[in-house]
């Protein structure tokens, strides 16, 4: 059986339900995008919404694929930057007890974390403490980090630190791996962009975007975008969320519909959708079965708070995915 390895920060997600916009306004969060925060502003935040119940879970994009990865039995690895902490601890701890392989290195910096606020329409904003997470660097990247995997997949957020982003792919094709990118955000796209123009060009198979990130990345609407972006690669995927999403390799494109669910938190949504399509590429699937495996994951994982689900819904799952096969 085929096996994925993924690059992102490790972080903790902290995932709170807020009752309403209110908080976001007094934070002077930008509702549904992503912020980078230091230390006293995460402070600033933890103070104001410390009434409301917390869930933490190991977290960050690839780190979500890559759980999402091992609960449909496949192996899959994961290369990220904890601290010596009690949060560290909890990440790897999380980790491998979701079947992860740990490619964990440490810092004497505080691990990151993630404070995520679902408001009660379902959307995420996300508070992002990187920590120890931002000091993964491309002096800690071995080759043997890669051998033994077939796709290597990497979170957006990453790609600040081109250096790290460079060297990373460039060793994954020497020991012969696919490559696949999600694009993660549309700021990062943006500030981004000429970049990962550059490296999809030379060095990347797959690309999943969602509508926003298409949208910065081409300039252009969900179809046209996904036929820019397929120019690029050897697959694309655009999702457009309720409306289901796109797929493009060559001269196939396929159209996936989307399922109907129940939505509380849309967070980890593109992160399981992933994992979906990315166990059916590995097993030789059809695109549309991937993309259709991808859909019904990703139903159910905003249907939960946070991007991590039940034994019992993953064994749903699972005789969910026979049925698409068959």
């Amino acid at each position: 059986m085929k096996k994925i390895l993924g690059m992102g920060n490790a972080l903790t997600d902290i995932l709170l339900q807020v009752d309403n916009d209110e908080v976001l306004f007094s934070l002077n969060l930008l509702k549904g995008g992503m912020q980078l925060i230091n230390t006293e502003r995460s402070r600033e935040i933890n103070d104001a919404v410390c009434n409301y119940s917390k869930k933490m879970a190991a977290g960050g994009s690839a780190s979500n694929t890559i759980n999402g990865i091992t609960r449909l039995g496949m192996t899959g690895g994961f290369v990220g930057k904890v601290g010596k902490d009690d949060i560290g601890s909890f990440f790897i701890n999380d980790s491998i007890n979701n079947g992860v392989e740990p490619h964990l290195l440490l810092s004497e910096t505080p691990s990151g974390h993630c404070t995520v606020l679902v408001t009660p329409d379902s959307e995420r904003t996300l508070c992002t403490y990187l920590g120890a997470a931002c000091e993964l660097e491309a002096s800690d990247l071995r080759p043997e980090m890669f051998q033994g995997y077939d796709i290597f997949h990497i979170e957006g957020y990453l790609v600040q630190n081109h250096h790290l982003i460079r060297t990373a792919v460039r060793l994954a094709k020497q020991e012969g791996l696919k490559v696949s990118v999600d694009l993660a955000s549309y700021n990062v796209v943006e500030e981004n962009l000429d970049f990962l123009l550059e490296i999809i060009r030379q060095y990347v198979d797959i690309v999943f975007a969602n509508e926003e990130e298409a949208r910065a990345f081409t300039g252009k609407e969900p179809e046209e975008a996904l036929n820019f972006i397929a120019e690029y690669c050897e697959i694309a995927i655009v999702k457009i969320g309720k409306d289901g999403s796109f797929i493009k390799s060559g001269d196939t494109k396929v159209q996936v519909k989307p399922r109907l669910a129940n939505c509380i938190d849309t967070t980890g949504a593109g992160d399981l959708y992933a994992s979906g399509f990315l166990f059916g590429l590995a097993n030789n699937f059809p695109l549309e079965v991937c993309g259709n495996i991808g859909s019904l994951i990703s139903a159910n994982v905003v249907e939960v708070l946070g991007a991590k689900m039940s034994d019992e819904v993953w064994e749903t799952i699972q005789e969910e995915i026979k049925e698409i096969i068959n």
